[in-house]
Order: structure tokens, then sequence, then C-alpha cells
């Protein structure tokens, strides 16, 4: 069983091709059912967000499976399929699963680390599970995945430096003034910096939120969104006397908060201080404010100066992160390489166990009387040459487990001893069952099976 993913992000394709290759959610439960349907594919995720679709599917037939799912983007799209290959990345085995356990982690993100595309991997990963859609490996997959992204942020606190102008001043309000709960914020302009820094603010503990505007229809629009008050223009100095927090972020070409008047609003004050974020470019605060008793000031520089940091951060946290996934990817590994070798190691042992028995029997018969001390040595002799026989083909075999052509290692060895093997490829079943499976964990040394078979015989009781 091979895992195959195809995909296309904002570096491999301009967003007229990411849009035409999106999907909905009520267009993904329909996309689920036909990828379903195609020969080649065993059970598949789709992972579509404002950046990225990628489809990651199970499938027994590499070129198979890349050109079923090449071919469904194309018939849905209608883009020509030499163009989909020329956007879209793919990757199988070990490539696969890195790639996913590193979207998971946001290091594959515009903003490295970002928190919210793991939220959108467990949302797909829920969608089609419920669908019907995944099997063993793809469950196993994406349960990984999500409990490799959350121990990327536990551990290397790769989400905990902010890294957006908007955030970055959230930051430095708490840095300023502590908790933030309870505070107010007058918002000085109406566009879409002023709302994202206004929400992270919301986000972090401001209750009550004043808007000014220009265009005062604009003001009630963003003051609305927050359960909020908007105000005139020309009452802006009114208002400043009252906020905590002032944001700004016009498209004016001079200062709107100028230092004369502004000297008034700290006077009305009476001591206590004030916040101040000037994230507009030219900048709306006078800088000479900044010199006032009680005021803190920032300006756009400050915050970039701030996010520049952060991200610092965020690269240092993402070499550990690396180190995290790489272990994790291994371990994955080992467990998948059992779905297809251990059966064929158990079917060849139990072959050549059967073969020792026979040739024992007739052995012991044709001896004629023997002493159990005698047949007891003939038997362990008889059990050490088949174990030296297997022992090189068994530790080869693992070894190729891991690579892409493990599975042709394991049916050459099934074709050249005729084995039986328990859960082999047919129509209805392609997985060896879980008392196979434990039986040879111990013999795998791998804890990440004898976990997965556990979890499974738990689930099973709960259903019960």
């Amino acid at each position: 069983m091979l895992i195959i993913v195809v995909g296309v992000n904002h570096r491999t394709a301009p967003v007229e091709i990411r849009e035409r290759l999106s999907f909905s959610e009520g267009a993904i439960k329909e996309a689920l059912i036909k990828l379903n349907a195609l020969p080649a594919i065993s059970g598949c995720v789709i992972v579509s967000t404002c950046n990225r679709t990628e489809i990651y599917a199970a499938t027994m037939e590499l070129n198979d499976g890349l050109y079923d799912i090449w071919r469904f983007l194309s018939n849905r799209s209608g883009v020509d399929i030499s163009e989909i290959k020329n956007y879209t990345y793919s990757h199988s085995l070990y490539d696969t699963v890195r790639h996913l356990f590193r979207v998971s982690s946001g290091l594959d993100s515009m903003i490295l680390g970002e928190t919210q595309i793991l939220g959108q991997i467990k949302d797909a990963y829920e969608l089609s599970r419920k669908q019907g859609s995944t099997n063993r490996v793809i469950n196993t997959l994406f349960q990984q995945a999500l409990a490799v992204g959350k121990k990327v942020r536990s551990e290397t606190g790769i989400d905990r430096h902010a890294v957006s102008i908007s955030y970055a001043a959230v930051e430095l309000a708490k840095q300023s003034m502590g908790s933030l709960n309870g505070k107010s914020v007058l918002v000085i302009g109406a566009g879409k910096m002023s709302e994202l820094t206004v929400k992270h603010l919301v986000a972090n503990g401001v209750s009550g939120v004043v808007v000014s505007n220009r265009s005062y229809e604009r003001a009630i629009s963003l003051a609305r969104q927050f359960n909020g008050q908007a105000v005139n223009f020309t009452e802006l100095y009114k208002y400043m006397t009252m906020a905590d927090i002032v944001i700004s972020c016009t498209a004016a070409s001079h200062y709107v908060v100028k230092l004369n008047q502004f000297r008034s609003v700290m006077e009305k004050r009476i001591e206590q201080k004030i916040f101040i974020i000037d994230i507009a470019v030219p900048r709306d605060i006078d800088p000479n404010i900044a010199n006032l008793p009680g005021v803190t000031l920032y300006d756009v520089d400050d915050l970039q100066n701030v996010v520049d940091s952060n991200l610092a951060e965020r690269k240092l946290a993402a070499v550990a992160a690396e180190e995290i996934i790489e272990d994790k990817l291994d371990e994955f590994m080992k467990w998948l390489s059992t779905q297809f070798v251990v059966p064929t190691i158990i079917a060849l042992k139990n072959k050549t166990e059967a073969i020792k028995e026979s040739e024992l029997q007739k052995a012991f018969n044709r001896l004629g009387k023997l002493s159990e001390h005698d047949k007891k040595i003939i038997n362990t002799l008889a059990g050490a040459i088949v174990s030296q026989i297997l022992h090189e083909p068994v530790t080869q075999l693992k070894a190729y487990a891991v690579t892409p052509q493990g599975h042709l290692y394991a049916e050459i060895l099934q074709n050249l001893f005729s084995l039986n093997v328990e859960g082999k490829r047919s129509e209805n079943n392609i997985w060896p069952s879980n008392q196979m499976l434990a039986a040879a964990a111990s013999d795998i040394n791998c804890d990440f099976l004898r976990e997965d078979i556990n979890n499974e015989r738990n689930c099973s009781r709960n259903q019960g």
C-alpha cells in the first residue's frame, strides 16, 4: 500500500489556477465519492484552503494512482492535464508523510508556524472519515499528522511569536499594559488592517470598541462586527479622552492626530496613560506626541522590527520542529512497512515450519525408537537450520520494506516460495488481520504497531 499526494499551493500556481482547483465543503463530499470510485484509489482526503489544494490517497499502484488524480482534477477544473502536472507537486511514501507532517506543523504555510492549518487539516480528515472515504492507512496517517502538529507547537513554541503587523501591535499592547481585559480601543480608519488589529485585540480581552472614520457608513459597518460604537470624525479628540488604546490606519497624506489638540486630550485624562499604534504610511499620528507624559506610541517601523525579531525566533523553532517530524516520520514508516511485509514474513515462517515438522516426523519414523532427549536435540538442530536460512532474507525484506520498491520485494518472495499470504491483496481485503500484525509486532520491534493494534481493540470494545 502506497501513500501519495498531489497538490497545488501559493508557491506553485497563480491564484487563477488555485481558484479552479479549489473545493468548497459541499464539492468535497461529491469529489470524495468520485475519487474513491477510481480503480487505483483505496482511500483519500482532500485538503482545500485559500492557499492550497491537496489530495492525499492510498494506492497499490504509484503511477496509476497519480494519473487518476491528475485526470480527476483536469476533468473537474477544465485545466488541461499537462498544465495540471506543471502547476502541481506530487510525492509518494516518505515524501508524502513528511510533507503532511510539515503542513500540519505550519512549516509549509505562507506564514511560518501559523496555527489555522492544523484545524483545517483536522476538518478535512473528519469530513473524509465521516464520508467513509478513508482506510486504515489514511486514518493512521492523518491521526499522526495532527499529533505531530500539536507536538511541534507545544514543544517548540513556533506559534508564540507574532509575525503579522496587526498581531505584533497586540503583543506590544500586552507588554505595555499587561492584561487587556476590560480595556477600550478607539479605531481611526475602517480599513482591513484596522479590522484585523481590532479582531486580535478583542480576542485578547478588549471589550469596548469605538470606530471613527471619514466615511461614517464604513465606521458603522466595522463597529457592528465587534458590537461597538461608530462616531463622527469630528468627535475624534473627544473619544480619545476615554480610550485606553488608539489604533490609527487611514489613507490620509497628513497627520490626522496633531500635537496641540492631543496635548489638550492628555490634560483631560488626568495622568491616565494611553497606548497608541500608528499603522499608517504616511503616519497618522504626529511623532512628537510620543514625548508627552503618559503616552506610548509605536509606528509601523516599530511593529516591523518586532515582526522581524519574532520571525527569526520562528525560524529557530522550525529547526527543532524538523527534528520532531523526522522522528515521527521514521516511526510511521516502520508501521506502514508492516502492512505488507509482516504477512509475507509470517507466511514464509509458517511454510518453513510446516516443512520442518513434516520432515522431522518422517525422520523420526525411519529412526525408530528414540529417547525424548534425542528428539529434542534433532528438533533443535532443525529449528536452528531453518532460522539461520531465513534470517538473511527476512532481514533484507524488512530493510527494503521502507523503500518505494518494498512491496515488490514482498510480492517476489511470495511468488518464489508460492506463499499463501493471509490478507494478500484481493477485491475485498487488502489488509492483514490484527492477529497477524500482533503476532509479528515483537518480531518487527515496532511499538507504534502495537499501540495501533491496542487502539483498534479498544475501539471495537467501545463500539460493541
